[in-house]
């Protein structure tokens, strides 16, 4: 393979699951579902939080900013993936690449700290209820939710400098649905071991240590909930951080399963479905698992659409 010259390439190819067209169309019409019922949940969330008052809580103030992140982490893919989908062209510019890039990272980075910002409040309220009030007040949330928007992009911005400095191969066919660095770096044409480690430390940093901080949070509930005598009240407390718990599930585990799993483990098609689940499907089932599982929101939502809740 020859490298590209000093100027930058007119864009990428994107190639997905370019070689099955059968099966291209299936996602193109299953992710344009996926996608409208993203869009139309989250915003619904997030005009429930903020027209019911009774919502206005540290909770669900972080809920809406994860609803609002979900929604721009699939707008920042899925509208170019439904155009790679449903036709021949699967080019994306290099500018469009850098910038999907950046967002993606950022914007999953930014998830990754603000579920542990949502396990230390769930920590708070069962584990210290009595002191909750006084812990989570209106400056610290805003101070919390900066946090995780802040670290998520300050790290994407570094990884993207380093990994758009690469000197490409001339092909520039890239592996998957979207700009993911993983598959941008095999695509270099110079030794990639200074990036795969940064890449390796950078999961550390945004998927082990937020992961770890989320299971010694949920060690504490749990043991805070075998001290609670009534299985009424043990039910009742964990059922405010069951919904959490699932989340944390859904969107760790994939993951896991791409940035931190050998490589070898899996082959590439597997890794691309796993891409699918955790930036087209996840956010789609965000909504649906808080609003099931809580019956708040669930009254909140009803009196939105003008059913009676009783």
């Amino acid at each position: 393979m020859k490298r590209r010259n000093a100027s930058t390439p007119a864009g990428f190819i994107l190639l997905g699951f370019s070689d099955q067209p059968h099966l291209e169309m299936v996602l193109l019409l299953v992710v344009s579902i996926v996608y409208i019922l993203t869009l139309m949940g989250n915003t619904a969330i997030i005009l429930v939080l903020y027209f019911s008052p009774k919502l206005h809580t540290p909770m669900y103030f972080f809920l809406s900013n994860l609803s609002f992140l979900d929604l721009c982490f699939t707008t920042s893919v899925v509208p170019q993936m439904l155009w790679n989908l449903k036709g021949p062209d699967k080019t994306i510019s290099y500018t469009g690449c850098m910038i999907q890039l950046f967002v993606a990272l950022g914007l999953g980075s930014t998830e990754c700290i603000l579920l542990t910002v949502m396990a230390f409040d769930r920590f708070s309220a069962i584990c210290r209820p009595l002191h909750y009030g006084v812990i989570m007040h209106p400056k610290l949330l805003r101070q919390l939710a900066a946090l995780a928007w802040i670290s998520g992009f300050v790290g994407s911005t570094v990884q993207t400098i380093l990994v758009f400095q690469l000197p490409l191969c001339s092909h520039h066919m890239v592996d998957d649905f979207m700009c993911e660095e993983p598959a941008l770096i095999k695509i270099a044409c110079v030794n990639t071991t200074f990036l795969e480690n940064e890449l390796s430390i950078a999961s550390v940093l945004y998927v082990v240590i937020p992961l770890g901080l989320i299971l010694v949070s949920y060690g504490c509930i749990v043991r805070a909930l075998l001290r609670i005598k009534s299985s009424e009240g043990r039910r009742k407390a964990f059922g405010t951080c069951g919904s959490h718990l699932i989340v944390v599930v859904l969107f760790f585990g994939t993951l896991t399963s791409i940035y931190i799993q050998p490589k070898s483990k899996y082959t590439q098609n597997y890794s691309k479905f796993l891409t699918l689940f955790y930036t087209v499907v996840t956010p789609s089932l965000n909504p649906l698992i808080y609003t099931l599982r809580n019956k708040e929101a669930k009254w909140a939502l009803q009196r939105l659409l003008g059913r009676d809740p009783s």
